[in-house]
């Protein structure tokens, strides 16, 4: 390998530790939590799209046709399953190589 990849790839190391942190794993203590900590970044992008699909059903749905939907508490637990620092460093990444091409 040459110096100048093996000088990306440690630079990719130190970048990587310090952004991959949503997937995670956790203690069994929440079955949700933990069923959710367990996706892969596709089943959570996956996941997230359906519940904001759900969001917008919701929204225009009749109220009075059936039970009220929590959307908000929905739309709550979309941003704590959002991988806002996995995105950071996608840009990071794309940063890097635009940099280095």
């Amino acid at each position: 390998m040459e110096i100048n990849e093996i000088k990306k790839l440690q630079h990719l190391k130190k970048i990587l530790s310090s952004y991959i942190n949503t997937l995670k794993p956790v203690d069994d203590k929440l079955e949700v939590e933990t069923k959710i900590k367990k996706l892969d970044y596709y089943e959570l992008g996956c996941l997230i799209t359906n519940m904001l699909k759900m969001c917008v059903l919701a929204l225009e749905h009749d109220a009075n046709k059936s039970q009220l939907i929590n959307v908000s508490l929905i739309l709550e637990m979309i941003i704590e399953m959002f991988p806002l620092d996995e995105f950071e460093l996608l840009g990071e990444l794309n940063q890097m190589l635009i940099t280095h091409s």
